[in-house]
């Protein structure tokens, strides 16, 4: 037979169960609708009915008298012979579309249309699909199910049938490599079983084994005596009373019914049959009896067969189903194919039916096999292999397990630092998605621009080039702000020299304004960062008042995200405390809040707590942890663009426009200035990096006293407005949030068994994990792990569906035995 080549990966079958309840044509039968995938839960169920169709068996009864009168080879022994003129083809073919219409408008009735509708909205063409039909009528059994209209819009899909009660079994195959055949040849008078008998000796890797018209006791030491995989027969057979019994003639004196097997067919299903093929006449009354004997799957014809058709339909069908297709689409094209023989026999292809036991899964020709292919010695040729996938339902203890190791693995990953780039992006994305709020009007910024700097040199040539404020200009700015009042002046500009004696009266305001703090900055051990000293003018009592460090921590990617408090002074800069933290200082002494330490460590301002953050934390794992740091909540006020940037975070006035007179009482009273360094040249370029983008994508920055300004701004806002400082939970509670996500994601891939729903609902998780952490952000500060929680939940997802699917091999050998 020809194989084919490569592998093979099988879809997971959608399995439809149409349930009829307790009815009658006369009255109308209930309908269950049950949809599932194959081994997993229902994902759909829906009630519906069916009205009465009175005359419905009495189209069947026409047509099947009409086709049993049709004269071909291989009417079975002891079926009653019409005592009718002989049918035509064409008088069956009539009958046969009559019954097909009147079975189709039965289907199409209103009271079906919800099992209808839902049927097409949850089923895709595409999808392979058993449909199981339960019911315990014989006369619903013997409709031409196969006929449905609906089932062309399914190329896959393939009708069963099933009794409504049933119970399970636990089988205990024995190891095989090979799918052991029992083929029974029974009485073949009349017509040619030999073709049959050629057929499975041609079967790829198959141990068959023939009993050529057996005795009874020969059949049934031979069910009990061994295991077997596949039950055929061959030969005549017959139902009676009303297909509640069938009978098989095993040779030319003896018949039987199933019944007088059930001890060794019981045996025979305990030690791993899995599928019985009657390819004789008329086998719904041995459906009926194999079906109490617990047989998984049954295939029978379901009205007596031509013998040409009977040898087709099996060549048909070991053909797709040894070649990897499953046992249901191996029918059905088996099936389709008879319908080259209709111009000859009529209806042929309505004949072939399955008949499922409702607890088992059919077999794949591969694991009829169960066992893995022995190696070969060296030297002989390797057999070709088939494989196909096939996916099976995890326990739930086992999604568990996933979750929990998806979880560690992303524990160590964090741990290691490897995903915090990731995590600070999402972190700059949700910053970046905040309303925006207004300017912290409590502040003032005086910014030294390119055209301060060019009129400066104006007035003084001699003025250095790495000096952007000269000592004249310095005294003009102080002499015109101190009658405005400001509660501080903060310098954002190093004056790492003394004064000119040009300007005594600077160098002494310079020393007695306690509301002038000037800045220096912390030497980075192990570089050539040395730091920058304070101003000379300034003793070392008056910089724990009027000193502040102008270091920023900045992050790897050079973003700064967190605002430094305080850190361990040095011999260059004898100050501990930040400016920011020094300007807010001198702002709510005036409100009488001050600054206190808890027995912890934290800093206390009022009854404001500001925890330092304590690495690891959020999605740092691998930084400069100096000094006392917290996270940085920038403000983004309002503006003109549609993007929201940082750098206007209060009132800004250039140095020229305060000279000029462009200062009022309003503007200046009781406000926090900082006065600093805008213009972007090549001495200076005092900008950093921030975690917000402008309208090109790029990366915003802002100079470094509007940063000053921000962390001044966070500070009060939280004090004196209650606005949230950034937080994050501790490493463990972060921990329990990656673990329930990733324990989520494994329960939808648990339950949600169809690929499409289940990526929808997916994607609607993943979006209510980003409006979590956008929401408590937003509401709370609290920053959550958006990134290690999106990738276990759909990690887990996809690590479930991975065990899903196993392996299964084919290679191509056969062996026959026979008995005569």
């Amino acid at each position: 037979m020809r194989q084919q080549k490569g592998w093979r990966v099988q879809p997971v079958a959608k399995v439809v169960v149409l349930k009829f309840g307790k009815g009658s044509f006369e009255q109308g039968f209930p309908v269950i609708l049950q949809l599932s995938e194959e081994n997993a839960l229902p994902f759909a169920e829906i009630t519906g009915e069916l009205d009465p169709a009175s005359d419905l068996p009495n189209f069947y009864r026409q047509w099947q008298t009409a086709y049993r009168r049709v004269e071909f080879t291989g009417r079975p022994i002891g079926l009653p012979k019409s005592t009718q003129p002989q049918g035509t083809t064409a008088e069956c073919e009539m009958l046969a579309k009559q019954l097909r219409d009147r079975f189709n408008a039965w289907l199409l009735s209103e009271s079906f249309r919800r099992i209808r509708e839902m049927w097409l909205e949850q089923l895709s063409p595409t999808e392979p699909i058993r449909v199981v039909i339960q019911t315990d009528t014989p006369q619903l059994r013997r409709l031409p199910w196969s006929e449905w209209e609906l089932l062309e819009r399914y190329p896959q899909a393939e009708i069963a049938l099933s009794p409504l009660d049933f119970g399970r079994h636990t089988a205990q195959p024995s190891p095989t490599t090979r799918v052991r055949i029992l083929a029974i040849l029974g009485n073949s008078q009349g017509i040619d079983v030999q073709k049959d008998r050629a057929l499975l000796e041609q079967l790829s890797h198959a141990e068959v084994t023939f009993l050529v018209e057996p005795e009874r006791q020969q059949l049934s030491d031979r069910l009990w005596e061994q295991s077997w995989e596949i039950l055929f027969f061959a030969g005549h057979s017959a139902s009676q009373e009303s297909d509640q019994t069938g009978l098989i003639h095993l040779n030319q004196h003896e018949t039987l019914s199933l019944s007088q097997l059930k001890h060794a067919l019981e045996k025979a299903v305990n030690r791993g049959l899995k599928l019985a093929i009657f390819n004789s006449c008329d086998g719904l009354g041995l459906a009926r009896e194999l079906a109490s004997l617990q047989i998984p799957q049954l295939i029978v014809m379901r009205e007596p067969v031509p013998d040409r058709v009977a040898e087709a339909f099996l060549k048909y069908f070991l053909a797709a189903y040894s070649s990897g297709e499953t046992l249901y689409l191996a029918v059905r094209q088996a099936r389709e194919r008879l319908q080259g023989l209709e111009d000859q026999f009529p209806c042929a292809s309505w004949l072939p039916v399955i008949c499922q036991h409702p607890a088992e899964i059919p077999p794949t020709w591969a694991q009829l096999r169960q066992a893995v292919e022995p190696q070969l010695s060296p030297g002989l040729p390797q057999p070709r292999f088939k494989r196909g996938l096939v996916r099976v339902q995890p326990k739930l203890g086992w999604v568990v397990a996933i979750s929990v190791m998806m979880t560690g693995l992303l524990t160590g990953v964090r741990y290691l630092g490897g995903l915090q780039p990731l995590e600070l992006r999402a972190f700059d994305h949700l910053l970046q998605m905040r309303p925006k709020e207004p300017k912290d009007e409590r502040l003032l910024v005086i910014e030294v621009t390119e055209k301060d700097l060019q009129d400066q040199r104006q007035h003084d040539p001699k003025m250095p080039s790495d000096v952007s404020l000269s000592d004249r200009t310095l005294e003009q700015l102080l002499a015109t702000l101190e009658p405005l009042q400001p509660r501080a002046i903060g310098l954002d500009i190093y004056r790492d020299y003394s004064t000119s004696p040009k300007f005594p009266a600077l160098a002494t305001r310079l020393k007695t304004h306690d509301r002038l703090i000037f800045v220096c900055k912390v030497g980075t051990p192990n570089t050539k960062d040395f730091g920058i000293k304070p101003p000379p003018e300034l003793s070392p009592q008056q910089a724990l008042e009027r000193l502040g460090l102008s270091n920023v921590m900045s992050d790897q990617d050079g973003v700064v995200r967190r605002h430094l408090l305080g850190m361990e002074p040095d011999a260059v800069c004898i100050t501990d405390a930040a400016l920011s933290v020094q300007l807010a200082l001198h702002y709510l002494a005036a409100q009488e809040v001050f600054l206190n330490f808890t027995p912890d460590g934290n800093w206390q301002f009022g009854k404001t707590l500001i925890k330092p953050i304590e690495f690891p934390t959020g999605g740092y794992f691998k930084l400069d942890g100096r000094g006392h740091q917290i996270l940085l909540n920038y403000r983004s006020p309002d503006n003109a663009s549609s993007f929201h940037t940082p750098e206007d975070v209060a009132p800004r006035i250039s140095l020229g426009a305060a000279l000029s007179g462009g200062l009022t009482l309003d503007a200046v009273k009781d406000k926090l200035v900082l006065i600093g360094t805008t213009a972007k040249t090549d001495q200076f370029n005092d900008y950093f990096s921030t975690p917000y983008r402008n309208e090109q994508g790029d990366v915003h920055q802002i100079p470094g006293v509007m940063l000053h300004a921000q962390m001044t701004s966070q500070l009060m806002s939280a004090v004196l407005d209650g606005r949230s400082l950034l937080w994050t939970l501790p490493v463990f509670w972060e921990t329990l949030w990656i673990l329930g996500w990733s324990i989520l994601g494994g329960f939808l891939a648990f339950y949600l068994q169809k690929p499409v729903f289940l990526g929808c609902v997916c994607s609607v998780a993943i979006v209510t994990l980003y409006g979590l952490c956008l929401g408590l952000l937003i509401q709370t500060g609290c920053w959550l792990p958006l990134v290690p929680a999106a990738i276990g939940c759909i990690g887990t997802t996809a690590g479930i569906v991975v065990s899903q699917m196993r392996v299964a091999q084919k290679p191509l050998h056969s062996s026959v035995s026979q008995e005569e």
